[in-house]
């Protein structure tokens, strides 16, 4: 079958795909403290319509996937679809995308059921901080999560930290010292205007050529890597004699919408083009019927826009599209 194009050449292998919109945390840029409202269980994919989309999607040229949320491990018996999709011909590569926080109790069994790695979020190392950004749940459980990740052989280990200025910036030293002593991936994320672009946003908004920054300033030799292992945007960094590396993800500042290789599936049956935009197409719609649920992903290759334009959202300038109003969370992180 003609693969996944769009209009301005990318070819498309990666399709990320959200089980749930719901979570056990509620940090401060992804979703407000109270008062979100989240689809009924009825109205989610069952996993046999997720592994209905995923055996169209590997027709087409799929090979990587990634499960995320809200939080996914919410979602009950995970390891059950994790085992599905890696059993479909032509799926390489799952990993997961979590808050940690139930990682210790699953980590052995989503290792056994096929999951190859594993994103873990930890924006602080210092719980005071943990409970203010996350406004719930404990740190050492996340930490007993990572650990739990490793044991199983789940790798590699990325931490994915959200920078917000004013709150976790003096703690980008601790990251890179953590990604020089620990085999382990940090990767630093810029906060994005997903579905709230507000004052909040704006005022914790912070470029990542402050973490270039900081380790010069700390005194690391680094160089560019580009052999870790993964399907993502991040521009990824190796500081001479250390264990793990760092990494950046800049969609305001610097965005990588020209290598954009990926694909959404919401938890409530919608395809999303790009993350940004409000263009979703209706999933669920064909369902049974194979010669749809692949119009539908070459649909979504024909909305595909160039690129996502929050640097402009960010300067206040005109948009040439209309964003999405669904949060992160709804989306899938």
């Amino acid at each position: 079958m003609p693969p996944l194009l769009d209009r301005f050449g990318r070819e498309h292998d990666y399709l990320r795909i959200s089980v749930t919109d719901r979570c056990n945390l509620r940090c401060l840029y992804c979703m407000p403290e109270e008062g979100m409202e989240f689809a009924d269980a009825s109205h989610l994919l069952s996993y046999d319509h997720i592994v209905e989309v995923v055996q169209t999607a590997a027709e087409l040229g799929i090979t990587k996937l990634r499960i995320t949320g809200g939080e996914p491990l919410v979602r009950p018996d995970l390891a059950t679809l994790i085992r599905r999709l890696k059993a479909i011909p032509g799926i390489e590569d799952i990993a997961l995308t979590t808050n940690g926080m139930l990682l210790g109790k699953y980590a052995e069994a989503l290792k056994a059921a096929g999951l190859n790695r594993v994103n873990i979020s930890l924006d602080t190392l210092d719980p005071a901080r943990f409970k203010f950004i996350a406004r719930r749940g404990e740190l050492k459980r996340v930490i007993e999560g990572i650990e739990a990740a490793g044991r199983a052989g789940l790798a590699p280990i990325k931490l994915n930290c959200v920078l917000l200025k004013g709150i976790n910036e003096d703690e980008i030293a601790s990251f890179l010292k953590l990604a020089y002593e620990q085999p382990m991936h940090v990767r630093f994320i810029e906060y994005m205007p997903i579905g709230h672009a507000d004052d909040n946003w704006r005022n914790h908004y912070l470029p990542l050529s402050h973490v270039l920054d900081t380790a010069q300033r700390e005194g690391y030799s680094i160089a560019r890597r580009t052999n870790v292992k993964g399907n993502g945007p991040s521009d990824d960094w190796q500081m001479e004699g250390g264990k793990g590396s760092f990494g950046l993800i800049h969609p305001v500042s610097d965005h990588f919408c020209k290598s954009c290789n990926r694909l959404r599936l919401t938890a409530d049956g919608s395809m999303k083009p790009c993350l940004y935009w409000v263009d979703e197409l209706n999933v669920k719609a064909a369902l049974g019927d194979s010669e749809a649920m692949r119009d539908i992903f070459y649909k979504a290759m024909d909305l595909k826009p160039e690129n996502h334009e929050m640097a402009a959202k960010l300067a206040n300038e005109a948009l040439s599209h209309t964003p999405t109003d669904r949060r992160m969370s709804q989306i899938g992180g």
